[in-house]
């Protein structure tokens, strides 16, 4: 009894971080990863291994932000920036989820089409409506609880490795140390990796998340919260995401471990479309393996998109001082809304650009890692200032966590960069 109740104590904790996680390993992560895991086998799990605490750290100071402040993360972006600045900053934000949700819901269209076949955009339009409509209809906690089950598919990859012979020994180099290379290719998967893994719209989401755990809170204790209540939940935040950020990572470090052991193994080295990703599955799911990359796929673009969107509708209300939150009701919130759903529709829309799935799901990975750059920069100023967060702005070692993953996303960006300048 004394163990379920220390499990079922663990679980009230998680949250945020928990779902925040869940939505990392989007379309497009899987997609990125996938692609590593078949272009250069075991030579960029290290990656995986050393973002993982770099992600935990700036996913903490995302956190703490929301919760100190009790404001979303544009909110107080307006407090320490220049209006001019923060605009720019959340017009990025908007600009890349955006191309995230198109590109996602297009990967969510082309598993659908694996499975049942039908016209070619149909189920993206299908898909977009659904992503707009239902967390009006809904809210986003009840969806979890519906497609939360579908992205279980993705411990078929966990499966995979455990089926397969793993030479250990020759992975495991791969995954202690970097073995850097030149050329277009490798720096843009390194930076697809890292923004598919440390990204900007995860960092609004859980900021306003807390901010929104805040001020119920508030409501309901009109006091003065007192600085032990408010380290109580800071260590709340932390085992919360710490959890979250390392469950995401494993199902990230398994699709690419999976996609070297069985595609880059076999010589498919570069992956076009959703059916040659779903490959890796077939060891242990044999001709279903089509079916479990479909369900993982959708279940988690269900729940990705209507964070991305989310993410770009909350930064833009703060900005505008407009009510937001997906506890309100449409009449409510419609500024909120309009965006969120705007975000959506115009997303759907890309899926009529002529380019395939797979790549535009990198594509957007690496927008993501090139935007989230100035984006950090901003959140470790906020994060280390007094007029922010109080007694409560980072301590030392969290301050050098944060700015070393800041140093490594720029380091990635600018080693793409300098590979595309003709010489």
């Amino acid at each position: 009894m004394t163990l379920f109740r220390q499990a079922q104590s663990f679980a009230d904790k998680l949250g945020p971080g928990l779902i925040t996680g869940a939505a990392d390993d989007d379309p497009s992560g899987i997609a990125t990863y996938s692609q590593a895991g078949a272009q250069y086998g075991a030579g960029l799990l290290w990656s995986v291994v050393f973002t993982t605490p770099l992600m935990i750290g700036v996913q903490m100071i995302s956190a703490r932000i929301g919760w100190v402040t009790g404001q979303g993360l544009a909110a107080s972006l307006l407090r320490v920036f220049p209006r001019w600045m923060a605009m720019a900053l959340i017009g990025l934000l908007v600009v890349a989820n955006t191309l995230n949700i198109g590109a996602d819901i297009a990967a969510m269209s082309e598993a659908s089409y694996l499975m049942i076949g039908g016209p070619e955009h149909g189920q993206a339009i299908l898909f977009g409506l659904l992503c707009a409509v239902l967390p009006v209809l809904l809210s986003y906690e009840r969806m979890v609880r519906v497609f939360k089950w579908l992205t279980l598919a993705l411990l078929a990859y966990v499966a995979v490795i455990l089926a397969l012979h793993t030479r250990w020994n020759s992975v495991l180099p791969g995954t202690l140390w970097p073995n850097l290379h030149s050329g277009k290719s490798y720096w843009m998967m390194v930076v697809a990796v890292l923004g598919t893994t440390i990204s900007p719209y995860l960092f609004f989401w859980q900021a306003t998340q807390e901010a929104e755990i805040r001020q119920r809170l508030s409501h309901t204790d009109t006091g003065d919260p007192g600085t032990a209540f408010m380290r109580e939940h800071l260590y709340r935040i932390k085992l919360d995401t710490t959890f979250g950020m390392s469950f995401s990572n494993f199902i990230a470090f398994c699709i690419m471990l999976a996609t070297a052991l069985t595609l880059n193994q076999h010589g498919i080295t570069d992956i076009q479309t959703t059916r040659q990703a779903a490959e890796a599955l077939r060891p242990i799911a044999g001709d279903f393996a089509f079916l479990m990359f479909s369900l993982g796929i959708i279940g988690t673009g269900m729940l990705a998109v209507p964070v991305l969107a989310g993410s770009a509708a909350y930064a833009v209300a703060d900005l505008f001082k407009w009510r937001a939150g997906l506890d309100h009701r449409l009449t409510e919130a419609r500024g909120f809304y309009g965006v969120l759903i705007a975000a959506t529709m115009i997303g759907t829309l890309l899926d009529f650009a002529p380019v395939g799935a797979i790549q535009a799901l990198i594509w957007s990975a690496i927008a993501n890692g090139i935007i989230a750059v100035p984006i950090m920069v901003a959140m470790m100023v906020m994060a280390t200032r007094q007029d922010v967060l109080g007694q409560f702005v980072l301590t030392r070692r969290h301050r050098a966590l944060g700015w070393l993953a800041t140093a490594t996303m720029a380091i990635a960006v600018m080693g793409m960069g300098w590979d595309f300048i003709p010489r």
